[in-house]
């Protein structure tokens, strides 16, 4: 465990520490995302297209709704926890380019590296604090993305042509929410609740280390 955690925090501050050197090595946006999608591709092998745009719009938008009613968020956080039969994976992981925000994983709440009631606030509070991203912007920054997955040539991802259909059907409809792919729900079932990277770092990752 404590190499996993060191793993997962070393690959935390390398996000970090590459959004930090932008300016002094003039890394462009391009060169950001490309790495970010190596890094998706490199700890889930089986991502589709559907998968690299959830990560990204999740950078901007967090899980793309606020939360108005927070015991029926509750019930469904402790439902999942009951439900789900393992939680793999890293415990957490940054979001899109910029990392923003964290995915962090259930396994901290079943493990008991964070308590239940400190967990759910920093989730609400970060959900309901994201800064307003406009489809607008989305879609001029999604289009930047499309081109660095071609660049890479990963067209030739599972599914490809179709998710993009999907993924332009909902843009044009001025939306932007998106699911996890079914190959990658059913090969990594995931399980995790976003958190803003502030509250992360500075309310939940020191238990992750602690408890270690």
């Amino acid at each position: 465990m404590k190499r996993i955690v060191r793993y997962t925090l070393s690959m935390w501050l390398l996000v970090a520490g590459l959004m930090v050197s932008t300016a002094v090595s003039g890394q462009t946006r391009k060169q950001k995302i490309r790495a970010a999608i190596e890094r998706q591709m490199k700890d889930y092998p089986k991502s589709e297209l559907q998968d690299l745009y959830k990560s990204f719009f999740q950078d901007r938008f967090g899980p793309g709704h606020i939360i108005a009613d927070t015991t029926s968020a509750g019930n469904y956080l402790r439902q999942e926890m009951a439900s789900a039969k393992h939680f793999g994976g890293a415990y957490y992981e940054p979001t899109g380019f910029e990392g923003n925000l964290a995915r962090v994983n259930l396994r901290v709440l079943h493990e008991g590296l964070i308590d239940y009631d400190t967990f759910f606030s920093a989730f609400v509070r970060s959900v309901n604090s994201i800064k307003p991203y406009t489809v607008k912007k989305w879609k001029k920054e999604w289009r930047l993305i499309r081109q660095v997955i071609g660049d890479m040539k990963l067209e030739s991802l599972p599914h490809f042509a179709e998710q993009e259909r999907q993924i332009n059907d909902v843009l044009a409809k001025g939306q932007y929410q998106m699911d996890h792919s079914d190959t990658y729900g059913e090969v990594y079932d995931p399980h995790y609740r976003i958190v803003e990277r502030r509250i992360f770092e500075r309310e939940l990752l020191p238990l992750i280390e602690r408890r270690q």
